[in-house]
């Protein structure tokens, strides 16, 4: 069965040629709109110092060796993880149990020509029996709960946690737990995860 074709076609392809471009150019505009808010500039320009990630071990941060990345996008029952990099993460144990803007207790860096390139801080939460209700930050509520990012990180290790990409744009979003265009070495220390199995909050 054939289905008759509009006489308007031709026109409609040609629309959509231009329309495509443009929601691409808007999408990023709305990104540079949302990560430039007063809060966000704050922070960015607190953290800027840990481009350097040798500064970042003076002040507590430390490497987690792995470079991450999630090939496929999270399952049901799995955090909804859209398929990308993550990279290496610098941990400071010292500021966990604490919720402050510009004190996160992850910074997350690209390995870019041989080097560590700051991309993304993170803001991690252990699930306790202290934490009553989800966390939130700049009016964003975290992923999660979820298991620890095994194998990096034991499975025990129940958390909340939310990304900012505030050093490299993220076409999945400002605040997606991962970023299509972060891309790790072919090594032995690059582990390509599954996304976390949800937990309940108890």
């Amino acid at each position: 069965m054939r289905i008759p074709l509009s006489p308007l076609w031709p026109l409609c392809l040609l629309g959509l040629a231009f329309a495509l471009p443009f929601s691409g150019n808007a999408l990023s505009a709305a990104q540079d709109s949302e990560a430039n808010t007063p809060e966000l500039q704050k922070v960015r320009a607190a953290l800027d110092k840990y481009r350097d990630p040798i500064r970042a071990i003076h002040d507590g941060y430390f490497s987690t060796v792995g470079c991450v990345e999630y090939p496929k996008p999270g399952a049901p029952g799995q955090v909804h993880y859209p398929a990308g990099g993550m990279g290496v993460h610098f941990f400071n144990v010292g500021l966990m149990g604490k919720l402050d803007p510009l004190q996160p207790q992850v910074l997350v860096y690209e390995p870019v020509g041989g080097k560590l390139r700051l991309v993304a801080a993170e803001y991690f939460v252990p699930l306790t029996p202290e934490l009553k209700e989800r966390p939130q930050l700049f009016g964003r509520p975290f992923d999660g709960p979820m298991e620890g990012h095994h194998p990096l990180m034991p499975h025990e290790l129940k958390h909340y946690d939310l990304h900012v990409w505030l050093w490299k744009k993220n076409r999945s979003g400002l605040f997606a737990p991962t970023n299509p265009d972060v891309k790790c070495p072919n090594s032995a220390y690059t582990f390509k995860e599954t996304a976390p199995a949800l937990v309940p909050h108890k």
